[in-house]
C-alpha cells in the first residue's frame, strides 16, 4: 500500500496545485479552456479578481492581466500643421484595459508591445488630424490644451477608438513641441532679417530725431548769443557813451587836465615801440609836460 500511496498523493498534490490560482492586486485574471476565452451563457468573459481561484487542471489556464494604468512614451512624430509646416511632436498616452477578453484577443493573447504598437498608431493618427486643422501659433500657445482634449475624446469614443482593442485612454499629454532643423534654420533666419529690420528702421528713427533735436540746439544757442551779444554791445555803448560824457564834463570844466591826458595819451602812442624815431627841438611845446618847471 505504501508503494501506491506515495504516488497517488504526489499526484492529488500536482492536481490541487495546478487547479489553485493566485491574482495579485492590480492584475485581473480571464479563463482560457484549451487556449481559448472562456464565456459564460450571456458569452461574457468572466473577470477574475485579485484573491485565490480553482480552475480544471490541464483543461483551464488562467492569463492574468495588468489592470494598472500604463504608459505609451515612444519618440516624437513629424506633423504637419494647416499651414503645410511640419512639427516635430513629443507625446505620451496614459491608458489601461477596459474589455480584458477585447484585449486578449486582439493583441495576440495579451503581448503588451504589439499593444503598444496598436494604440500608437491610433494616437498618432489622431494628433495628426487634430494638428492638421491647426496652426502652428494655435498648436503652441493657443489650443494645445483643445488638442489633447480632442485627441482624448476621440481615441475614446470616435469610430476608430481604442475601443476596438480593449482599451480605454485614461490621458493625452503632448510634453514638447519643436520644428525640424531645416525649418528651424530657415524660420530663425527670417526672425534675424526681421529683426535687422526694425532695428535699421530704429537707427533711422533715432538718427532722424537726433538731427532734428541738433538743429533745435543749434538754433537756440545761435538765438542766445545773438541776444547776448546784442546785450553786450547795448550795455557797451551805453557805457561808452556815459564815459565819454563823463570826460565831456570833466574836460570842460577843467581845459588844462584835458590838454595834459591828450599828451600823455601821445606819449604813449609815440613811445609805444623801440624802433620810434621822433626829430624834435627840445623846446617844443610836444614835451612842455616833461620838461622841469622854471623857477
Amino acid at each position: 500500500m505504501r508503494k501506491f500511496l506515495v504516488p497517488v498523493i504526489i499526484l492529488v498534490a500536482a492536481i490541487v496545485y495546478s487547479s489553485v490560482v493566485v491574482i495579485n492586486e492590480g492584475s485581473r485574471g480571464i479563463m482560457l479552456r484549451f487556449s481559448k476565452v472562456l464565456r459564460d451563457s450571456d458569452n461574457k468573459v468572466s473577470i477574475y479578481m485579485p484573491g485565490i481561484h480553482f480552475k480544471i487542471p490541464f483543461i483551464d489556464n488562467v492569463k492574468i492581466l495588468d489592470a494598472r494604468i500604463q504608459t505609451l512614451d515612444g519618440q516624437a512624430d513629424r506633423f504637419v500643421t494647416v499651414e503645410k509646416k511640419d512639427l516635430l511632436v513629443d507625446s505620451y498616452v496614459k491608458w489601461r484595459i477596459s474589455d480584458f477578453g477585447r484585449f486578449y484577443t486582439s493583441t495576440g493573447g495579451g503581448d503588451y508591445t504589439y499593444a503598444d504598437n496598436l494604440l500608437r498608431r491610433k494616437v498618432n493618427d489622431r494628433l495628426r488630424s487634430e494638428i492638421g486643422s491647426r496652426t502652428i501659433k494655435d498648436i503652441v500657445s493657443g489650443t494645445r490644451g483643445e488638442l489633447m482634449t480632442g485627441a482624448l475624446n476621440a481615441l475614446n469614443t470616435g469610430a476608430d477608438s481604442s475601443s476596438d482593442l480593449g482599451i480605454q485612454v485614461v490621458d493625452v499629454r503632448v510634453k514638447q513641441i519643436n520644428l525640424p532643423q531645416e525649418v528651424s534654420s530657415s524660420i530663425y533666419q527670417r526672425m534675424r532679417a526681421e529683426r535687422d529690420a526694425v532695428a535699421r528702421e530704429h537707427r533711422s528713427q533715432g538718427r532722424e530725431k537726433s538731427a532734428f533735436i541738433q538743429a533745435d540746439v543749434d538754433r537756440k544757442v545761435t538765438v542766445i548769443l545773438a541776444t547776448a551779444s546784442k546785450t553786450a554791445q547795448e550795455l557797451r555803448g551805453n557805457g561808452d557813451a556815459t564815459a565819454a560824457k563823463v570826460y565831456a564834463d570833466a574836460f570842460r570844466n577843467e581845459p588844462e587836465f584835458f590838454s595834459f591826458v591828450r599828451s600823455l595819451k601821445a606819449y604813449e602812442k609815440s613811445f609805444k615801440n623801440s624802433g620810434n624815431m621822433m626829430i624834435l627841438k627840445p623846446g617844443s611845446d610836444f614835451f612842455r609836460y616833461m620838461q622841469t618847471p622854471e623857477n
